[in-house]
């Protein structure tokens, strides 16, 4: 690693201050950015910050100034993967949110599902912190992460979506409310950070009448009068975006009925 980005200095010593002028050199700025926390009085310009000049860039877990420890590389998602893995754990795959419930239903575990709504906020805060500070890390696919993060992505979004407008729980709208806040926030920016225009089509009432009718049958008291139109329309708001991400990574997206 240190002979290779060593090269990939050198090849661009001119954007480094001072110059690069010799392999050892270039060597040395190679393995400020590997081993330490900076590159000790060199700076970086131009196309070197985006190489081996680039802060703890090539360092497992590596930590930034401050002491902040970043994800970084196809290894250094690893909260983000860990998320994937949970929900696909509790909800199949590919993961849905009707599937997480039948499952807490199953449990008798009304208390997971609220620390679902809590968990699903946090994890949509770290994955837009880590993804929207290096947008290379939206496309790598961690192994045995399943479906992949999009689709995960959309499950707590439908999550959230039905107890805020479908399930009658009020101990739990303002955790749905702020998680699908939190969510539509990182679906805006992911989408927008790699140029994609939402895609698909639009969920149906017939759909979203399925969805009450299997949440009635695992014992999920419902709403007396559950807008299904804003249901569908609220969706459309997230879940089109999520099949443009899904898409571009070759990942399915959460179905809405399992």
């Amino acid at each position: 690693m240190l002979i290779g980005f060593g090269m990939i200095a050198h090849g661009l010593g001119s954007w480094f201050a001072p110059p690069a002028d010799d392999f050892e050199q270039a060597a040395f700025i190679a393995g400020s950015a590997l081993a330490t926390v900076g590159l000790w009085g060199i700076e970086a310009h131009g196309p070197a910050r985006w190489g081996p000049g680039r802060r703890g860039h090539l360092r497992p877990g590596g930590a930034d100034d401050g002491g902040h420890v970043p994800d970084r590389g196809p290894g250094g998602n690893g909260r983000r993967d860990s998320g994937v893995l949970k929900i696909t754990t509790t909800s199949g795959q590919p993961p849905s949110a009707l599937g997480m419930l039948e499952r807490y239903a199953d449990l008798d575990a009304p208390e997971e599902m609220r620390r679902a709504l809590y968990d699903g906020r946090d994890w949509c805060a770290s994955v837009l912190q880590s993804q929207a500070s290096h947008p290379s890390l939206i496309y790598f696919r961690s192994v045995g992460t399943g479906a992949g993060w999009p689709a995960a992505l959309g499950t707590i979004m439908d999550l959230a979506l039905i107890f805020e407008l479908l399930i009658d729980d009020p101990k739990s709208r303002a955790a749905s409310v702020l998680l699908r806040a939190e969510g539509l926030r990182l679906v805006g920016e992911i989408a927008g950070l790699i140029g994609l225009e939402p895609k698909g089509g639009t969920t149906s009432i017939a759909e979203v009448s399925s969805i009450c009718d299997r949440l009635s049958a695992a014992g999920y008291r419902l709403r007396s009068d559950p807008d299904m139109n804003q249901f569908a329309a609220k969706r459309a708001e997230y879940a089109r975006c999520i099949e443009a991400i899904a898409s571009r990574l070759g990942t399915p997206a959460a179905p809405l009925l399992p």
